[in-house]
């Protein structure tokens, strides 16, 4: 399993990010594509044996984001992602739920995540009750010594509300926790790493450190 032809590919798309290059080098951008959902495969074979066997039944082409950037905003003159990635949920990338995610991006910007990244706000306070009502539970999970190992880092705390959420007190003792917009773990990977031949179980091998994460915050947005 390799990943040199989407590294390769990604890093002169990035120096290069518009139609017309784009439209020169679609052959390149194909071949790249069939590269990284090769990688998607195997990663959907383990991962729905070994991890959630809601995945089976889909293809790669369920799991892959495009590469085209459907919310470009006016600053943004670049049309296309500097990465490819995929979202791996019963249902699809974009189902409603946590799920596990992985992009492949050239000079160490390839990353591993899992949980609910921004969800809407009627998910947010679904999970926001969750951690409120079975606070043990939401600490014991985000510190676990196998979540760190993976995620060294922890929960994601970069994008927070500046004060406590509608219906928490200030004084609240887990007011930082629900300040969150995102339930969001990740961490980065070099490109030596992303291709050594073992990449797809290390991603699955923290895949699997996050799974009481994911669960935790799908048992909190499945409830009605």
């Amino acid at each position: 399993m390799s990943l040199a032809l989407t590294l390769d590919f990604l890093h002169d798309l990035a120096a290069h990010n518009h139609k017309g290059w784009m439209d020169e080098n679609r052959a390149r951008y194909h071949a790249a594509r069939a590269e990284y959902a090769a990688f998607v495969d195997e990663l959907l074979r383990l991962a729905s044996a070994e991890l959630e066997p809601g995945l089976h039944g889909l293809r790669a082409t369920d799991l892959m984001f495009r590469i085209n950037k459907n919310d470009r905003s006016q600053l943004d003159p670049e049309p296309y992602k500097r990465h490819m990635g995929a979202g791996f949920k019963p249902g699809g990338r974009h189902a409603p739920r946590a799920g596990y995610f992985v992009a492949v991006q050239p000079g160490g910007g390839t990353y591993v995540g899992a949980g609910r990244r921004l969800p809407d706000a009627a998910e947010l306070a679904r999970i926001r009750q969750e951690i409120h009502y079975n606070a043990p539970a939401f600490h014991s999970m985000r510190q676990h010594p196998d979540l760190l190992r993976h995620f060294p880092e922890g929960l994601d705390t970069s994008q927070t509300l500046k004060t406590a959420p509608k219906g928490y007190n200030r004084t609240d003792p887990d007011v930082a926790w629900l300040r969150l917009k995102s339930y969001f773990v990740w961490r980065h990977f070099p490109d030596s790493e992303v291709l050594r031949p073992d990449f797809p179980a290390r991603v699955l091998e923290a895949w699997q450190a996050a799974r009481p994460l994911v669960s935790f915050l799908n048992e909190a947005l499945e409830e009605s």
